[in-house]
């Protein structure tokens, strides 16, 4: 009789984590574009935050576990009196970032908000700087913040190129999760066997499930979701620098891995045995093409494959705003990944419902002019009835074009096309918007947007003077990247 048995010899780290340790340790970043590309992140990111501050929602989820705790040399949550422990820090921090859905966006077979990691990354370099400053040792810098930056965009977006997580119905935020991993681990001191034993951790944890983004269970924890996974890396990369033992094969392990139990298809319904077995596809070397090429939510809080869409319903304003009761049907025109994550139809039951909704995002624009986080608000949903009259009226049609260009590497658009029949036969023109005023193909036209946003988020929280202060400083590049991290912080407390 045949014995049975696991072989237990102790196998190298899976490649695509020896990767992405080799990267964070080695790779230098030379590229203007993409540190000029990530300072305006930066403000835009922390900008989101400020603002998401006004919403009860989201603050009820900031601050100490247990409240009166002290932390010595504790980071700082920006728009907050907030100092906390790294870990509670980049949950709130991450927390505030996500709320109002406006952060940055990368789109590809994965979708994703690589900004989501700076919630890690501030936290982590806060403290740090603080506790060195206080042993008489230099600080960290801003550039190296903005460093970081680049490195987990490039680590979650070069995951995102070719791996659909969303297919097997697993989360975007596990890729918060690992990239945040890497480079905060990176910061805080960690080797390569560090790092490479964080990143297995990272990887073991699994992955959160979709269905908090989708109906019929789209809720609020889509917007801390991100927070929660950048927090995790903070507590990974501390117990493995520690010494806690990683573990090797956590992708590739036989029956056991990430691989073979969150990755692969069981096709149950097909009754195909035995299920089909997926890896990662890693198309391209990491250096610093995501950042590069990320995409900024400028004109609206809206998830981004819907901010065309909304583009095109303010150009069609004008049009339909006096004649809103004589539309008969309105034609949208859109890509295969919209329909697939945003297009709903019936009852949208709170404002995460909402923001995710490709129907409700073109018609408020259509009859309002625009699109502001408030617009998501029961209150407002509640008192215009018309939003849902023009939802019912919509038909959503995939256009194979729009679907095969978002996928081309010179393209990524993220087109949406709209045109509005009214009851008596006429109609408007058609108005497609390919590109959103956030693409790096429309660079020129959205940074001074960009930066206007960020000044208006800042005064939702600062004085007058100290929006100007801040501002100044992350306009001079050289400046903002010679800043010591504590310093940076210490402007953004209340």
């Amino acid at each position: 009789m045949s014995a049975t048995f696991d072989l237990s010899d102790r196998p190298d780290y899976d490649p695509v984590i020896q990767q992405i340790a080799d990267y964070v340790l080695n790779y230098k970043i030379d590229s203007a574009e993409a540190l000029d590309t990530a300072r305006n992140c930066l403000i835009d990111t922390l900008g989101c935050g400020l603002l998401a501050l006004r919403f009860p929602d989201c603050t009820k989820h900031l601050g100490p576990l247990v409240e009166g705790t002290v932390v010595p040399n504790g980071a700082r949550v920006p728009g907050t009196r907030f100092r906390l422990d790294p870990v509670k820090a980049a949950w709130d921090i991450g927390c505030i970032i996500r709320w109002l859905d406006y952060n940055d966006t990368w789109l590809a077979a994965e979708w994703g908000h690589p900004s989501d990691n700076l919630g890690g990354i501030l936290a982590v370099a806060d403290h740090l700087s603080q506790v060195r400053v206080s042993q008489g040792k230099p600080p960290l810098r801003m550039r190296q913040v903005l460093e970081a930056m680049i490195m987990a965009h490039e680590i979650q977006g070069v995951l995102a190129l070719e791996n659909s997580f969303n297919r097997v119905g697993l989360d975007h935020v596990l890729l918060v999760r690992v990239a945040s991993t890497a480079v905060v681990t990176r910061l805080m001191g960690g080797d390569r066997e560090a790092i490479m034993a964080a990143l297995s951790q990272a990887w073991v944890d699994g992955s959160a499930l979709r269905t908090y983004r989708h109906a019929p269970n789209a809720g609020s924890r889509k917007s801390w979701a991100a927070g929660d996974a950048t927090s995790r890396a903070v507590r990974l990369a501390d117990i493995s620098i520690r010494g806690e033992m990683g573990i090797p094969s956590v992708l590739t392990a036989k029956q056991w891995g990430f691989y073979d139990v969150s990755f692969s298809k069981t096709n149950a319904d097909q009754q195909l045995k035995p299920p089909q077995k997926r890896q990662f596809s890693i198309s391209q070397r990491y250096g610093s093409y995501v950042m590069e090429n990320i995409l900024f939510k400028i004109s609206f809080p809206a998830e981004f494959h819907a901010q065309t869409a909304a583009e095109a319903a303010v150009k069609l304003h004008p049009q339909v705003k006096d004649r809103l009761e004589q539309i008969d049907r309105i034609v949208i025109r859109t890509h295969e990944s919209a329909i697939r994550i945003i297009s709903k139809v019936g009852e949208l039951n709170n404002p995460a419902d909402r923001d995710h909704c490709l129907q409700y995002m073109t018609a408020v624009p259509l009859a309002f002019g625009t699109l502001i986080a408030e617009h998501y608000e029961d209150e407002f949903h509640d008192a215009h009835p018309i939003i849902d009259q023009l939802r019912d009226k919509m038909e959503v049609v995939d256009d194979q074009d729009f679907s095969r260009e978002y996928l081309e590497p010179d393209k990524r658009s993220i087109a949406n096309a709209i045109q509005v029949f009214f009851k008596d036969g006429s109609a408007t023109d058609e108005v497609v918007v390919e590109y959103p005023i956030g693409h790096r193909r429309r660079r020129a036209e959205g940074i001074p947007l960009l930066e206007q946003k960020f000044q208006a988020n800042l005064a939702t929280r600062f004085p007058a003077g100290r929006c100007r202060q801040i501002f100044a400083l992350c306009k001079d590049q050289p400046k903002l990247e010679a800043t010591p991290v504590n310093e940076f912080m210490e402007l953004f407390v209340i």
